[in-house]
């Protein structure tokens, strides 16, 4: 498969690379920065340079032409300011959506957070990135276009993956390691049984494989 990622660069999508690469299958990851493009090789994917905030659709379009699948995994940063969750962790993410099925790419998979509400309340930048982020979920929802899976993960972490999760449409709040957040995407690209689902995700008791194929089967 030839999946593309925004946010390639971001800690998730490395992570989701390296084991995309690993199993065989072609990643392309965008980047806003040249200098990042050795980081995106030695994770064994394809760098793109293509800034998310000031490409057009068809840009977009023109990079995920031919993929079988398309990962949106990009965000502001927990050091940038609320303007940037409007551009990067909404409108980059609807813009993504449009290119993919401007291009004819179905399946769709999205990075999103515990908790993403467009009518969470409050005035914090975190509860405009909250709200940025669930206006985004509502808006890939509505593309019938697109076979669209929406991940929630919980408080992600860098301690090393336990390979065992709990994904369910609710789980409640908990703790995850990044590394389990991309080896569940990287089992989510490849199940379109998971497609129209939105799916809470922290660790649990369940393998990675065996969480995706119960919930897909749900």
């Amino acid at each position: 498969m030839r999946i593309v990622i925004a946010g390639g660069h971001g800690q998730i999508a490395l992570r989701l690379e390296r084991l995309l690469s690993a199993g065989g299958h072609e990643a392309v990851g965008l980047i806003r920065r040249p200098e990042q493009t050795e980081d995106l090789r030695a994770a064994g994917a394809e760098p793109v340079v293509l800034d998310l905030e000031s490409a057009s659709v068809e840009e977009v379009a023109e990079v995920l032409r031919g993929a079988d699948a398309a990962v949106f995994a990009a965000g502001a940063g927990p050091d940038s300011g609320a303007a940037r969750k409007e551009t990067v962790d909404r409108a980059a993410a609807v813009l993504f959506a449009d290119a993919a099925e401007r291009a004819g790419v179905r399946r769709f998979v999205v990075v999103s957070s515990m908790g993403a509400d467009a009518d969470h309340p409050g005035d914090g930048v975190f509860d405009v990135y909250l709200r940025a982020k669930g206006a985004a979920d509502d808006a890939v929802r509505s593309r019938t276009g697109l076979e669209w899976t929406i991940l929630r993960p919980g408080m992600l972490t860098n301690d090393a993956g336990t390979g065992l999760v709990r994904l369910e449409a609710s789980t409640g709040r908990g703790p995850v390691p990044r590394d389990d957040v991309a080896a569940v995407l990287a089992e989510l690209v490849d199940s379109p049984g998971t497609a129209g689902l939105t799916l809470e995700l922290v660790s649990g008791s369940t393998p990675v494989a065996v969480a995706v194929t119960d919930v897909a089967g749900n």
